[in-house]
C-alpha cells in the first residue's frame, strides 16, 4: 500500500476491537443487535463508526463467536467515549439500558482490546469509498517481542502489502494493540472468493514473496494465530454504508 499522499492525512484513529462469546444459536440474533440496534446510537451520540462486524468461521478458531470493531477519530474522541459510559453510578450509559438487557441473553461475555491504527492504514470511510470488501476475512493477531510491534507494521507495509497484493488479498486494517508495551498486533485481510484464501494459504509455503515476508518477521514474533471470519449481514464492507435505524425491520427470523 502506497505512502499517504498530501490528500490523504495519516490514520490517526483508534478502535474499540471485542472478541464475543455467543450463547448457543444466537449469532445472527446478536450480529443484528449490535448492527441495527446500537451502531445508529453509537454513531449518534458517541461519533463512532462500525468499521465491521464478522462471525468467525469456527472450524479456525474459538465458536460460536463475533468479532466486533469500532472506530474513533483519535483518543480524544475514545475519552469522551468511556466518559460518557462510565460517569453514571451503574458504570452504563441508563438510555442502553433495554439493549444491554437483551443483549445479556445473546452473549456470555468476551474480551476487549484497544488498537492504534498503522498511520497509513485505511479508515473505513476509505474503504467503504473504493468498494472494498471480502467474501471471506483472515483476522490475524500477531504477538511480537515487546516493543517491536511498530516493526512488524512496518514489514507489513513494505514486505506482506504487496506480495498478498500480488494474490488478490486486500489489507482492511494493521493496528498495534495499545496498553500491552507494544507488544501485538492485529491484521485483518480480505479475499474476493473461498478459493482465493486457499490459494493464499497455500503460498505460505510456496509463494517466494510470501515465504520472504514471513521470514523477515520471524524475528519478532512470539504467536501468530490467523483465523477466518465472514461479514454480518449489515457489516459496513458488505452493505457500503453504515448501519442505520432502518435496518431493525431486517431482525432474523
Amino acid at each position: 500500500m502506497a505512502e499517504p499522499s498530501d490528500a490523504r492525512r495519516p490514520n490517526e484513529r483508534v478502535y474499540i476491537h471485542e472478541l464475543v462469546d455467543i450463547v448457543g444459536q444466537n449469532r445472527a440474533k446478536y450480529m443484528h443487535h449490535i448492527t441495527a440496534n446500537w451502531s445508529p446510537i453509537g454513531q449518534a451520540e458517541r461519533n463512532q463508526l462500525c468499521f465491521g462486524i464478522w462471525g468467525t468461521v469456527g472450524s479456525t478458531g474459538r465458536w460460536p463467536q463475533v468479532v466486533n470493531l469500532w472506530e474513533y477519530e483519535d483518543w480524544s474522541a475514545m475519552a469522551a467515549n468511556f466518559e460518557h459510559e462510565f460517569e453514571h453510578p451503574t458504570l452504563q450509559d441508563p438510555s442502553l439500558a433495554q439493549w444491554w438487557a437483551d443483549a445479556a441473553s445473546l452473549r456470555s461475555g468476551g474480551f476487549d482490546r484497544l488498537l492504534v491504527a498503522a498511520p497509513w492504514s485505511p479508515t473505513i470511510d476509505e474503504l467503504l469509498a473504493a468498494g472494498v470488501r471480502g467474501v471471506v476475512y483472515a483476522h490475524e493477531i500477531v504477538k511480537v517481542q515487546p516493543g517491536t510491534a511498530l516493526d512488524l507494521l512496518e514489514l507489513v507495509r513494505t514486505a506482506a502489502v504487496p506480495a498478498y497484493e500480488a494474490l488478490g488479498v486486500h489489507l482492511v486494517g494493521a493496528f498495534e494493540t495499545s496498553m500491552c508495551e507494544e507488544s501485538e498486533c492485529v491484521l485483518l485481510w480480505a479475499f474476493p472468493s473461498w478459493q482465493a484464501w486457499g490459494a493464499f494459504e497455500a503460498a505460505q509455503r510456496r509463494d517466494p514473496a510470501v515465504v520472504a515476508w514471513r521470514d523477515r518477521a520471524r524475528p519478532l514474533v512470539r504467536d501468530w494465530h490467523r483465523t477466518l471470519m465472514v461479514d454480518a449481514p449489515l457489516s459496513p464492507m458488505r452493505i457500503g454504508r453504515q448501519p442505520s435505524v432502518e435496518d431493525r425491520a431486517h431482525a432474523p427470523g
